[in-house]
């Protein structure tokens, strides 16, 4: 088992808690072995899912620890009531974990209004993998059990069907199963793009709203997130689009059919970006930061990658040594006078600072700040 950043005993002292994760990102291993004096409710199971789907209230009686683990919680929203009137007269502190957030979301469910934080698992961080290589992760991804696999081509192909099947089929996410399908390889293709919904319509043959939906669908169970556009800039017009960013690398490649990703490749230059972008979305999840992630890019085609509130705009970049040829869209960001810090993360091999206050990252030594807390 690999030892994760998040602390779910930590967690659970102040407060009861939503996690929630996609399917693979360990949520119940790391429950089972942090949480080992808790009463575990496992809603996958069948006959446990229709006792109390029976009888929500029979909760109360079978409680006789005081943390109490409801596992694939979305698979029946009505507990929650019950959940609710635990933690207003017992005291009790529960986690309720999922892997989508959509029927509860959607369906009018009981989120107990504030009595329970949110909580997110993620695929493995490079800080959570002993003895890390980069270009291994950026061909497997950070799923537990396909980043040490040497088939996990094969174990991305069945992580791709069983998501299809058990998310969007089994939970009636969508009727047009074939085009779903056809769209989810189509966002991998364009992982780290703006979303243009008429484009993507227009290359599935469904409505623009249809593909919205199926965004939606995405985000609520977890398998991407937008990035949204940074628009605060005046000398230069901004583009208002979000980015959509698939949640691992690995999946992401076996989506887009993208073959092995080797140094120096155009591939690996995005998948780079990927990488940076999930381990600062991670960190910022795992340390509780309230700060927002954007990109910026002008309608001249100025671009950052990465911005971080008003703290940090960070270009990320596959090279091995930086040159002013990459620093036309920080500079020019830069000239807003909107953000306290500026910095590219790349193969570069020393950390450094150009003439005009730019700080140039090695990846290693920008994500050993971060994880440090010693950045934002």
């Amino acid at each position: 088992m690999y030892q994760r950043i998040l602390d779910l005993a930590k967690l659970l002292e102040r407060k009861s808690f939503f996690l929630f994760g996609p399917r693979g990102t360990g949520k119940t291993t790391l429950v089972k072995h942090t949480l080992k004096e808790a009463t575990v409710i496992d809603l996958l199971d069948i006959r446990t899912y229709r006792e109390y789907l029976k009888n929500p209230s029979i909760l109360s009686e079978q409680m006789t620890k005081p943390v109490v683990v409801i596992d694939e919680v979305q698979k029946l929203p009505g507990i929650l009531d019950e959940v609710h009137r635990l933690i207003e007269e017992k005291k009790l502190t529960f986690l309720l974990t999922g892997s989508s957030a959509r029927k509860l979301k959607r369906g009018g469910a009981n989120l107990l209004a504030g009595r329970a934080w949110w909580a997110e698992l993620f695929p493995l961080t490079s800080r959570e993998i002993p003895e890390f290589d980069l270009l291994t992760y950026l061909n497997r991804g950070g799923l537990p059990s396909i980043y040490p696999s040497e088939d996990y081509f094969e174990e991305l192909r069945a992580y791709a069907a069983l998501y299809l099947r058990e998310e969007i089929q089994n939970e009636a996410l969508t009727r047009k199963i074939a085009q779903f399908s056809e769209f989810l390889d189509l966002i991998a293709l364009s992982n780290g793009e703006e979303i243009s919904y008429q484009s993507i319509a227009g290359d599935c043959g469904v409505s623009a709203n249809s593909i919205k939906n199926y965004v939606q669908i995405l985000e609520d169970t977890l398998l991407a997130f937008q990035l949204k556009a940074y628009t605060k800039t005046r000398k230069r017009k901004a583009i208002s689009r979000s980015k959509l960013y698939l949640f691992d690398i690995g999946v992401t490649n076996f989506l887009a059919n993208r073959g092995e990703i080797r140094p120096a490749s155009e591939l690996f230059g995005k998948a780079f970006e990927h990488f940076i972008m999930l381990e600062v979305r991670a960190f910022l999840s795992y340390a509780r930061k309230n700060v927002e992630m954007y990109y910026w890019r002008s309608t001249s085609q100025f671009e950052v990658d990465l911005i971080l509130g008003a703290q940090w705009a960070i270009e990320i970049k596959g090279a091995t040594s930086i040159a002013d040829k990459h620093l036309k869209g920080i500079r020019a960001l830069k000239e807003e006078g909107n953000i306290q810090h500026f910095a590219v993360v790349s193969l570069d091999q020393n950390e450094r600072k150009t003439a005009d206050n730019i700080m140039v990252f090695p990846w290693k030594t920008f994500l050993k700040r971060l994880w440090n807390d010693e950045l934002v």
